[in-house]
């Protein structure tokens, strides 16, 4: 794979504890995710859709190749994230083409939804013992 000066564009991606980087060249459709293809990575026909959302808003699926490396979190953290970066990268390389429509479909804003922590005194951060009246 020779990708290192054909990028057209870069960006980060981040949902819950999953952060991705990813590039997009122009090409024929090619997706690499940790060196691995994209159904390789991704068995659940569910994930790969939701990573492919912002290609299939505007039909440009088959004109890049998208190369990720993502790390942290499960399954769909990842695919959120790469989801994430994949609108960022297509705002940076035309906004006045992609913004308005990766923003009306909320898909350049990072989903803020995080784990809650532990509390002391509980078994999870909200699940408490059994109470004994006596």
């Amino acid at each position: 794979m020779i990708y290192k000066n054909n990028a057209c564009a870069s960006a980060t991606g981040r949902r819950k504890k999953a952060i991705a980087s990813v590039r997009l060249i122009l090409g024929s459709g090619l997706f690499y995710v940790n060196g691995k293809k994209m159904s390789d990575y991704f068995s659940s026909a569910v994930l790969r859709n939701t990573i492919l959302q912002p290609f299939e808003l505007f039909d440009i699926s088959k004109k890049f190749d998208v190369v990720c490396k993502v790390i942290g979190g499960g399954l769909t953290g990842q695919a959120g994230a790469i989801r994430h970066a994949i609108s960022r990268a297509l705002n940076s390389l035309d906004a006045d083409k992609y913004r308005h429509d990766l923003k009306f479909y909320g898909l350049l804003t990072r989903d803020p939804r995080m784990k809650e922590r532990k509390k002391y005194g509980l078994k999870a951060a909200r699940k408490r013992p059994q109470f004994s009246k006596r």
